[in-house]
């Protein structure tokens, strides 16, 4: 039977950001106890006054609760409920502290005057001019927000997609939302094709309507885009997307037509062996067709060139150099070298150990002895740093490097305004996606050299492509691949164990007891008691047994994000166990703590932190709604709206670490990730650790990783454009 209650919502317990669903607990008049209510309310807060409609119901476990159908949002009418109300997050400006001298000045007219007289917040101690305009703007995105979140909350969308929605559009929210919802497919992180159909029904958009199939077909796109995949055929895109769209076949292909005319796809007939034939249709999206067919363009202008750079002897150079650093280089070592100053292009590749770091030294001291500019770059920030650590010359990001900037001016190098270098290094070049590739081919000077370090053995990139094994793979460009383990790296389980994974053979997990170790496994079946042993390892023995910082220098690693051996709950768990911190924030449902180790997940220019960056939370301020966070030394400062683009780091996904390197790592090995269990995978995980590595889980996981070496196949024709250059 349906009922209506109304009261001031006291404590949040629970909020499933992705849903909306939430658990609170309510003072309602009529009633002695606090009234637990649970249903999907979006951007409700302690302190709101609500009405309520819904029915009771008795749980098993937590007794009487209050299921909502329905809910109103009113203004608080009290003292204490206006307190706890501006109190609660809302307001950047008003914290805890403020939130009491206002209500303290203006009672239960508080809100009526920040709505209608907002100069007079300046008879309150501690609000000034500066504070009262960011109160202004901050209320006025507020009402925005609300405006927002309840008009899609009439179409089932969570508070956390509404939040993202309206970063991503603004004042526009509500008219992009009507015009058009599947534009949030592609526009809006973490809203896929599924919640935005779910809105274009409800808006009685059809199921069979153009506009539906054909942003269907980009979605779908563009989630394989996602897995890996430059391009995909035909056929196979045809049925995927009648699995996602449910429409008759017809439709579709009348759908590509339209999409391909307006230039959003590119159709081409293509045969794997490299020869143009009618019958293997590949669908691209516009902007990978032009990056795959841009990077052949540009490795054929470049290596079109002959190297007259250098007028050197390769033999002198190699002898200079050697006596220059006091070490004998070893053979291939030399004929990288040579290549170095004969080649304009080259690729150097191979597994830790093998002296990929020595050559890069090398090379860079001939460069700068000829009066050359070098330039450095990785991927990562984090890849950029260790570059720069072992060199001693600064290293930047490729995006960095080409002067990207985000929001549609793109990256300002190209081949009309290129780099000033004689000598470009792209370090962990296995991570360079086909989109990237491209633009940094395009900023390229003629008279450069150019020389890519990377490990092909390790993950590809999280873009699409695999550009730098199809450039190894089509014998385009020099390749020199290290695989002599130099003598003091064979002291190291690591380096050993990562080496036996790479060839396919279980890792030495008996190794002499009377020497100390790097490497170590313990085997665990159980889940729960892996996390335990994990918590152990990173708060107990590691830091009191190896001397190193459980947040700083141990790093956990994970396959995946979910489940109870992923990056999420351990996270959780690590927070709980390894920072005591009593000064916390609750948002989106998160939790940060000041001293928590997080992890920045996007590249944001404008604050010169990037994807992978990891830093300490240092100070939360409920005042002026700011997270400060140190990056090893740059101080960055989020505004709480800005959260979403830092996770707790004290765990991480494998995928997150490349191109990262860590005094310690420690993972779980289980088949509970039987999906990602791969060579290459665990591979990467060990090989991330620079001193001491402990994996945790079965002999069978471990067994299953390292027998399977057959990745998801990823479809890229450029190994194939390549080739062709050949001929």
């Amino acid at each position: 039977m349906q009922s209506e209650i109304q009261g001031f919502v006291e404590k949040i317990i629970y909020r499933n950001e992705d849903t909306g669903y939430t658990i609170g607990k309510l003072r309602v008049k009529e009633c002695r106890d606090l009234v637990v209510f649970t249903g999907n309310l979006l951007s409700v807060n302690p302190g709101e006054l609500l009405k309520l409609k819904g029915e009771w119901f008795d749980h098993p476990k937590y007794g009487s609760q209050f299921r909502v159908d329905s809910y109103l949002s009113l203004v608080p009418a009290t003292v204490k409920g206006i307190e706890k109300y501006l109190s609660s997050s809302l307001i950047k400006g008003i914290g805890p502290v403020m939130a009491k001298r206002i209500v303290a000045q203006f009672g239960v007219k508080t809100l009526d005057i920040i709505e209608n007289s907002l100069e007079m917040l300046r008879e309150v101690d501690g609000i000034g001019l500066k504070r009262i305009r960011m109160i202004e703007r901050a209320w006025g995105e507020q009402k925005e927000i609300k405006e927002v979140m309840l008009f899609l909350q009439n179409h089932g969308v969570s508070s956390a997609y509404a939040t993202r929605i309206f970063k991503r559009y603004g004042q526009r929210s509500i008219q992009v939302v009507k015009e058009n919802p599947y534009r949030l497919a592609i526009d809006v992180s973490g809203i896929g094709f599924v919640t935005a159909d779910k809105i274009a029904k409800d808006m009685g958009i059809a199921n069979d309507s153009q506009v539906r199939v054909e942003s269907g077909l980009l979605y779908v796109l563009q989630l394989l885009s996602d897995e890996g995949h430059v391009y995909y055929p035909y056929k196979l895109l045809i049925e995927e997307c009648k699995k996602v769209l449910n429409v008759e076949r017809e439709i579709i292909v009348k759908a590509f037509s339209a999409i391909a005319l307006d230039k959003r796809i590119v159709i081409e007939d293509l045969n794997e062996d490299g020869e143009i034939k009618v019958n293997h249709k590949a669908i691209y999206l516009s902007k990978f067709y032009r990056s795959e067919v841009g990077i052949v363009t540009h490795l054929k202008r470049f290596l079109s060139k002959k190297k007259t750079l250098l007028q050197f002897d390769c033999e002198e150079a190699l002898d200079w150099v050697q006596n220059r650093t006091h070490i004998n280089l070893a053979a291939n070592q030399k004929i990288a070298i040579k290549k170095s100053i004969t080649e304009k292009l080259m690729v150097i590749t191979g597994c830790p150990g093998t002296g990929k770091t020595t050559i890069i030294n090398s090379i860079i001291k001939i460069y700068q002895k000829l009066g050359q500019k070098i330039v450095l770059a990785a991927p990562t920030g984090r890849a950029a740093k260790r570059i720069s650590e072992v060199t001693g010359c600064e290293a930047k990001t490729i995006h960095r490097l080409l002067g990207f900037k985000p929001g549609g001016s793109g990256f300002k190098k190209d081949e009309q305004d290129p780099l000033d270098a004689g000598l470009i290094v792209i370090d962990e070049a296995s991570m360079v996606d086909t989109l990237l590739m491209y633009h940094f081919l395009k900023a390229v000077p003629q008279e450069a050299t150019v020389v890519f370090v990377g490990d092909v053995f390790q993950l590809p990139s999280v873009g699409a492509g695999n550009v730098l094994k199809d450039i190894i793979d089509s014998h385009v460009v020099s390749t020199v691949k290290l695989d002599e383990i130099f003598r003091q790296s064979r002291q190291s389980g690591i380096v050993v164990n990562a080496h036996r994974v790479n060839s396919g053979d279980m890792p030495d997990l008996h190794p002499d007891r009377n020497k100390d170790q790097d490497f170590y496994f313990i085997s665990i079946e159980e889940p729960e008691k892996i996390v335990e042993k994990i918590i152990f390892l990173c708060k107990e023995r590691i830091p009191h047994r190896f001397k190193f910082d459980p947040v700083k220098d141990i790093q956990v690693l994970t396959p995946m994000n979910k489940g109870n051996l992923g990056a999420h709950y351990l996270n959780i768990q690590l927070q709980a166990a390894l920072n005591p911190s009593l000064k916390e924030l609750r948002i989106g449902g998160k939790v940060f703590k000041e001293n928590d180790k997080v992890m920045q997940i996007v590249n944001n220019y404008d604050k010169d932190v990037f994807n992978g960056d990891v830093g300490i939370i240092t100070a939360i301020d409920n005042e002026d709604h700011e997270v400060t966070v140190d990056f090893e030394g740059k101080v960055i400062v989020y505004d709480y709206k800005d959260l979403d683009e830092i996770v707790l780091a004290y765990a991480v996904s494998v995928h997150k670490a490349q191109g990262s390197e860590y005094p310690v790592v420690v993972m779980p090995v289980h088949t509970q990730h039987f999906i990602l269990l791969q060579r290459n995978l665990l591979y990467t995980a060990i090989t991330r650790g620079r001193k001491l590595v402990v994996l945790l889980g079965t002999k069978k996981a471990l067994s299953v990783a390292i027998n399977n070496n057959k990745p998801q196949r990823r479809y890229t024709y450029l190994k194939a454009r390549l080739k062709l250059l050949l001929e």
